[in-house]
């Protein structure tokens, strides 16, 4: 299964605060255990909203676009891994080992194409597939 893990937002990740030195080496020792575990598929941080934008569809095909920054810095997010692991509890075990001082973080399950059942034709499924290839030739 893979996993999303979503680092949310500080106050101080939101003011562009940036990790120290001491801070980084501790997220590098930790994403090194998940990488040399097999873990560990992707994760960035992202810059605060300020430098981002929301793009809100209203279902008529008209959208409306909000520059950030965003108010509630709880509900944003600063970063995120993928994972992939057997079970939501051994992402639960590996994220109690993340070197967090204070913050929250969210598990969340990525959808596997046995989700979306029947609504996944096989055409659909074909299509799926040649675009990981093809991003996953763009990255190598």
């Amino acid at each position: 299964m893979r996993f999303m893990v979503i680092v949310k937002a500080t106050p101080e990740t939101e003011a562009g605060v940036m990790p120290t030195t001491e801070e980084l080496a501790a997220m590098g020792d930790f994403n090194e255990e998940l990488v040399k575990a097999g873990v560990m598929l992707a994760g960035d941080g992202l810059y605060p909203s300020s430098k981002g934008a929301r793009v809100a569809f209203d279902g008529k095909g008209a959208t409306t676009v909000v520059d950030g920054p965003f108010t509630e810095s709880k509900e944003l997010i600063a970063g995120f891994w993928i994972w992939e692991l057997p079970s939501l509890q051994d992402a639960v075990e590996w994220l109690k080992k993340a070197p967090f001082v204070n913050g929250e973080v969210e598990i969340r399950q990525v959808h596997g194409e046995e989700a979306f059942g029947e609504a996944l034709t096989p055409e659909l499924k074909a299509q799926e597939d040649r675009l990981r290839e093809q991003i996953s030739a763009q990255n190598q």
